[in-house]
């Protein structure tokens, strides 16, 4: 009975990219094959997400975490308040942390298929996954209002040409969309759309699309020594989000946020006292994204205190302005500390989380959905930011065997 039960998740794992840990609050998840749920004619390919953890020199301690820690050990001293709350908010988590990830070590049949993940052909380096264009600074530029993009139907003979900054671009058919920019292609999901600008521009979005979000998803560019230091993307100072207009942009009889978090405690503290206050969402849960490798392990030590293998989603409702129908929507209780596992991608990429989020937004349906601070794109999802294309480009596809469109 018990290897029939295994047997039924790794088959529902294999087919939805979720193994759902019994009695537990712990999912592992596969990103490639929940990303693939958003394409009919291509797949997302293994080798060009998981672009690290996979190397066997990855799976030991290297040689920079090694200085930090003899580092941290030779500067012992006394914490300041905010790394001693900090410290006492880990320590919270800390337990859970470690049951979920003995969950995954005992998991053996899980083990097996995980290092299988990446697969073992066609492996895309960073080099070639990093030669495109940087839409941040080309949205910059005078000709910014001047660039367009051609986007290609399934069949031959449907084309149309817009202008790819400032504008809704929309793949309003039930099939995959390609598209060619400066002759570089991407990869546009069934009945999705995006809407690159400056981050300064995102009131924008009030006029060009439809309002009344039920699931709003929020991966800021907070501001991090880490991400300064190795130049990936801009980053935004705190009063920069109070001004996101997240009550313009939800359904005014309620809406669920998922804000995305660092483990810096003034961030906590920024994000309790002011930010969701602003935005009207009151703070219902705390997820955890906990970060593993390959082969099971950690990617950090569970204790390294400015590198912990793990960040946090914050889940809260905004309950609205009034209400449109007779009835208002019925929240959903949503159950505190979840952890989601999974092996990441290239740098900053969040996992794809918006089907576990689903079964707590409001009683709207089809709910409609949106990502703020976008870097890809999900199936019947509105994208914003100033590069929501970056991981569609068509290098970090391949074409479903069985498509012959072609």
């Amino acid at each position: 009975m018990e290897n029939s039960k295994t047997s039924d998740k790794l088959s529902a794992f294999l087919e939805s990219g979720i193994y759902r840990f019994e009695n537990s609050n712990v999912v592992f998840i596969d990103p490639v094959r929940m990303l693939n749920r958003s394409y009919t004619r291509f797949r997302s390919s293994p080798s060009a997400y998981y672009s690290r953890f996979f190397d066997s020199k990855e799976t030991t301690v290297t040689s920079d975490s090694k200085k930090r820690k003899r580092k941290e050990k030779k500067t012992p001293r006394d914490l300041n308040e905010r790394e001693q709350a900090a410290t006492l908010r880990h320590q919270q988590a800390r337990p859970m942390l470690l049951k979920a990830h003995g969950f995954l070590m005992e998991a053996t049949d899980l083990l097996a298929i995980m290092k299988d993940l990446r697969g073992g052909s066609n492996i895309c380096s960073s080099t070639e996954l990093s030669e495109q264009h940087s839409f941040i600074e080309l949205g910059k530029v005078w000709q910014a209002p001047l660039y367009e993009i051609v986007l290609k139907g399934a069949w031959k003979g449907l084309e149309r040409v817009v202008p790819v900054f400032n504008n809704l671009v929309v793949n309003e058919t039930s099939d995959d969309m390609e598209a060619e920019f400066l002759n570089n292609k991407y990869i546009l999901p069934r009945e999705s759309c995006f809407y690159m600008s400056d981050l300064g521009q995102v009131h924008n979005l009030i006029h060009e699309c439809n309002v009344g979000f039920n699931l709003i998803v929020i991966d800021p560019p907070w501001e991090n020594g880490s991400a300064r230091q190795k130049l990936r993307y801009p980053t935004l100072p705190n009063w920069y989000f109070l001004s996101l207009p997240i009550k313009q942009l939800a359904h005014p009889d309620g809406a669920l946020v998922a804000l995305w978090m660092t483990n810096r405690e003034k961030l906590h503290n920024f994000v309790q006292k002011e930010l969701f206050p602003s935005w009207g969402v009151s703070h219902e849960a705390t997820y955890y994204w906990l970060k593993v490798k390959a082969d099971g392990s950690l990617i950090s030590d569970l204790d390294l205190f400015h590198h912990r293998p793990y960040e946090c989603l914050l889940l809260g409702y905004f309950d609205g302005q009034g209400t449109n129908s007779k009835q208002p929507p019925r929240l959903r209780p949503i159950k505190h500390d979840q952890i989601i596992i999974s092996i990441p991608g290239e740098y900053s990429r969040k996992p794809p989380i918006g089907e576990l989020l689903l079964e707590h937004v409001p009683d709207f349906k089809p709910a409609r959905c949106i990502e703020l601070f976008a870097r890809e794109m999900t199936a019947g999802w509105t994208s914003w930011g100033n590069e929501p294309l970056h991981f569609q480009q068509s290098t970090s596809f391949v074409r479903d065997e069985i498509d012959d469109t072609s």
